[in-house]
């Protein structure tokens, strides 16, 4: 990383003695917590979604103010993306976390369906095309990528924390903010900005390819968050001085 970022070896440990940035909160719900349409939505079935909305709204809310199509997006399942989409249903709205359907489609959080297991085991289990596929159908139809969740994530910022570049080069090639900050909430009585862009999110975690692939759609290198650490400081700190 030190070639790619052009600096001198950084300090090691973290400035001031400050914690690294911890990674967006997630949230669980269970099956029994879903009605017959979000079921379908989260199980991919879209006969079940097609005959639920006959009595259910498009847009209908479930106790984490999650739509059908978070859902959908969540495990991975562009047919019922596309039929949602298809019918017009709202692409931005937020759940109580502050997050899009196009945020979920990579989360790092928990989603519980029936039992408990984490998210990115769900993924595991749907064809790698699929979640890109429903990137490729939300960006085409208006999804917004540069909305931010509750922590200030946006989706490529979640996209820095996946283990390939494919949906981050989607994001990039529909003009997602690249420098869009993060920033978190410490506590109800005081505000610490970290300012974190995409691309010391992908320098913590050493992801070589992800930060070239930034890097050419112009990632400022030389941005420093409020703790004056810079995206190399990010990948020293993490162990990927290299």
């Amino acid at each position: 990383m030190k070639r790619l970022f052009g600096f001198g070896r950084k300090r090691k440990g973290p400035p001031g003695g400050a914690s690294p940035p911890c990674n967006p909160g997630a949230y669980e719900l269970r099956e029994k917590e879903l009605g017959k349409l979000h079921r379908a939505a989260a199980s991919g079935d879209v006969a079940q979604v097609r005959q639920a909305l006959r009595k259910h709204g498009l847009d209908e809310r479930d106790k984490a103010k999650r739509t059908p199509l978070h859902l959908a997006c969540a495990n991975g399942h562009s047919e019922v993306v596309s039929y949602l989409v298809e019918n017009k249903c709202k692409l931005n709205l937020c759940d109580s976390d502050g997050r899009t359907p196009l945020m979920k489609v990579r989360d790092i959080g928990n989603l519980i369906v029936g039992k408990t297991f984490p998210l990115f085991l769900c993924c595991l289990q749907a064809v790698q095309g699929q979640q890109e596929e429903c990137v490729a159908v939300l960006l085409a139809h208006g999804a917004d990528p540069d909305l931010a969740d509750a922590a200030g994530n946006t989706a490529l910022h979640l996209a820095a924390l996946a283990p390939n570049t494919s949906l981050a080069g989607q994001l990039l090639e529909h003009h997602a903010l690249i420098d869009k900050y993060l920033y978190q909430m410490i506590n109800c009585l005081s505000f610490l900005g970290c300012f974190r862009t995409p691309l010391m999110t992908a320098a913590s975690g050493g992801k070589l390819n992800l930060i070239k692939l930034l890097l050419r759609y112009g990632a400022d290198v030389s941005h420093k968050d409020i703790n004056g650490w810079t995206a190399e400081d990010y990948a020293v700190i993490h162990g990927y001085s290299r």
